[in-house]
């Protein structure tokens, strides 16, 4: 039971080091000229998001919360892996290896602007069936 545990462990560890590792090489992929624009828009959008300190989805709700650590961040490193060419992937996952996590202002920004509107939009309807009310 012990060695189960201990394979899925270092499973998750290893899974964990080639998603920092993925996200890294698709910050660079949005910068390279090499990459086609629809592959740069979802790397940079993806890299963004997944470096970005704030999370969509606030962590502390339950289940709600891991579902863009566990889902939507994966999935969106796959889609915008299979829109890189594979040779140029290699490339760039190899350049992440050599260079530091970077951290991503545009990805907090964009989700603070998301936040922003959403609190907004709840105020403005808020203030509509309370202004109505007789």
């Amino acid at each position: 039971m012990l060695q189960q545990i201990g394979k899925v462990m270092a499973s998750a560890r290893h899974w964990a080091h080639v998603i920092k590792r993925d996200v890294v090489a698709l910050w660079l992929a949005a910068g390279d000229s090499r990459v086609p624009l629809i592959a740069k828009l979802v790397a940079g959008t993806v890299a963004a998001y997944a470096l970005s300190p704030v999370d969509l989805i606030p962590d502390f709700i339950p289940v709600l919360g891991a579902v863009d650590d566990l889902v939507i961040v994966p999935l969106g490193i796959l889609l915008a892996i299979r829109l890189i060419p594979a040779g140029l992937m290699t490339e760039l996952r190899d350049l992440a290896l050599e260079r530091e996590r970077p951290q991503s202002p545009a990805g907090l920004l964009f989700v603070l602007t998301l936040w922003t509107m959403i609190a907004g939009g709840f105020g403005w309807l808020a203030w509509n069936h309370f202004a109505a009310a007789p």
